[in-house]
């Protein structure tokens, strides 16, 4: 490669510098551009946060008010809502028992559910009476193998004392008649 002149090289300085300082400008330019950008945003959410604090204390007073009445429209219809499901009832029973066929029904329907419940009650005695049963005569027949067993052990030592006690009564006999 060719050495550059003095001439190509101040040119080529002058050139460089006059891009640097374009560089420069057009940096401070942008910064200046973001720093103006970033107030503004920062003005807008200052703004916008005064008028949500303001929307807000009008609000918690507006909410105040419907809370107080949301509570006093529920204590008028709580009332109203218990006695219209009384009335409802009320009807309901009356027109169940208003003409015969249906009265007939309504008390078959009650015969039907009594039955029932009577059944199941003694199908229930009766399944506890037999469970009952069958517990104690297991216990029973332990017991009586229990005793059994040892009703053996007892005639068993019974005759075990019975033959030592002949064993016994003949040799102080002898002893006896040995000494005399």
């Amino acid at each position: 490669m060719a050495e550059q002149t003095t001439t190509q090289r101040k040119a080529a300085a002058k050139k460089a510098a006059a891009t640097r300082k374009r560089n420069a400008a057009a940096k401070k330019a942008k910064a200046a551009e973001t720093s103006a950008k970033a107030s503004e945003t920062r003005a807008e959410t200052a703004a916008t946060t005064a008028q949500a604090a303001a929307t807000d204390a009008v609000g918690a007073g507006r909410l105040t008010l419907d809370s107080v009445a949301l509570q006093a429209e529920r204590a008028v219809l709580i009332p109203v809502g218990a006695a219209l499901v009384a009335r409802d009832k009320v009807l309901e029973t009356a027109r169940a028992y208003s003409n015969r066929d249906t009265a007939q029904k309504e008390l078959n329907k009650f015969e039907r559910r009594g039955a029932k419940a009577r059944n199941d009650a003694r199908r229930e005695v009766k399944r506890t009476r037999t469970r009952v049963e069958r517990e104690l005569r297991q216990r029973r027949t332990a017991v009586q193998g229990r005793v059994e067993d040892v009703s053996g052990d007892l005639r068993t030592q019974v005759g075990d004392v019975q033959a030592n006690a002949g064993d016994i009564a003949r040799k102080v006999q002898e002893r006896v008649a040995a000494i005399a």
